[in-house]
């Protein structure tokens, strides 16, 4: 078995062969069965270090590969590492100076939240202030085809109307003899700003008839200035009545179903008596009209409003 392990490296087909046929059998029981268990190896050299070749066992060509090696990866090992150790230390440096700026800009983005949100918040209030139709406002909104990118358009409100989000006012002016009226939605995001120029309220909340009325009730400077006045103070009544063109009008005004109060009527007295007779004074007692809850909606809506002014 020995001789076979030490020509294992010139004739290793061979030496395998003598080396199983010098391997001891196996134990066998009084049956005459193989008992398993592991089989011993022989006394004597390994295999796997006679295939290192002649002088394995005394510093030949196997020990010199090793020490080439050996030294071959230190100098690798010395030229490289500087090079890797850098490589990953900017590598750290980059990624620390990516979530520094991914901080800043969301600290910025917070920041500049914070700020829309209290600009809202101001301009809410400012929208949902006492002015009713009558006031004089002024609206800018973004208009990316005007010069300085907003534009401003002063008029007077005749009309709110919608509820919550869906909230509109319509402002009329009359510029070079040519009535302009423009639906506004209060909440609109293009609005920048709503300016009440002038505070007061008129006999009536629907001023629509100011179509129809001299063109000298609806014409303001555009670039009217505002008028002072303290929070505290009650919105004035302005009981100015308007005079109307020469008919036809848009609407049947002297109806009673309108009830106008703004408009000084020059008509005849058969023009008049006729409008009487539209008017429906059994509406007051009729008893079906309970079931319509508009007019409960409305209170509920004003005690609503007046609440949260509180």
């Amino acid at each position: 078995m020995a001789a076979a392990c030490g020509r294992l490296w010139e004739r290793p087909a061979a030496a395998l062969a003598g080396l199983a046929a010098a391997r001891p059998a196996a134990p066998r029981s009084k049956d005459g069965l193989a008992r398993p268990g592991p089989h011993p190896l022989p006394p004597g050299p390994r295999p796997g270090r006679a295939l290192q070749g002649p002088g394995a066992g005394l510093g030949g060509a196997g020990e010199g590969r090793d020490q080439f090696c050996l030294k071959t990866g230190g100098v690798i090992y010395l030229f490289i590492y500087p090079f890797i150790y850098l490589f990953i230390h900017l590598f750290i440096l980059s990624l620390q100076g990516v979530f520094l700026s991914r901080g800043t800009e969301v600290t910025a983005m917070g920041s500049q939240r914070n700020l829309s949100r209290l600009q809202s918040l101001s301009l809410l209030t400012s929208r949902s202030s006492r002015w009713r139709g009558g006031s004089i406002l002024a609206v800018t909104t973004a208009d990316p085809y005007a010069n300085g990118k907003a534009s401003r358009f002063v008029g007077i409100c005749i009309q709110r109307g919608g509820k919550g989000l869906g909230a509109t006012f319509v402002l009329r002016n009359v510029i070079e003899d040519q009535g302009v009226e423009i639906c506004y939605e209060l909440y609109n995001p293009r609005i920048q700003e709503i300016k009440v120029l002038k505070l007061e309220k008129r006999l009536d909340d629907n001023l629509m008839y100011l179509r129809d009325a001299l063109p000298e009730y609806s014409t303001f400077d555009m670039n009217m200035k505002p008028e002072s006045r303290l929070d505290h103070e009650e919105i004035p009544v302005n009981k100015l009545q308007v005079r109307m063109k020469p008919k036809p009008w848009s609407k049947r005004w002297e109806r009673p179903k309108y009830n106008i109060k703004g408009i000084k009527f020059e008509l005849p007295e058969e023009k008049m008596k006729e409008a009487q007779k539209w008017n429906k004074p059994w509406l007051e007692f009729d008893m079906l009209r309970e079931y319509d809850t508009s007019k409960i909606e409305e209170k509920i809506w004003k005690e609503v409003n007046e609440e949260l002014k509180k």
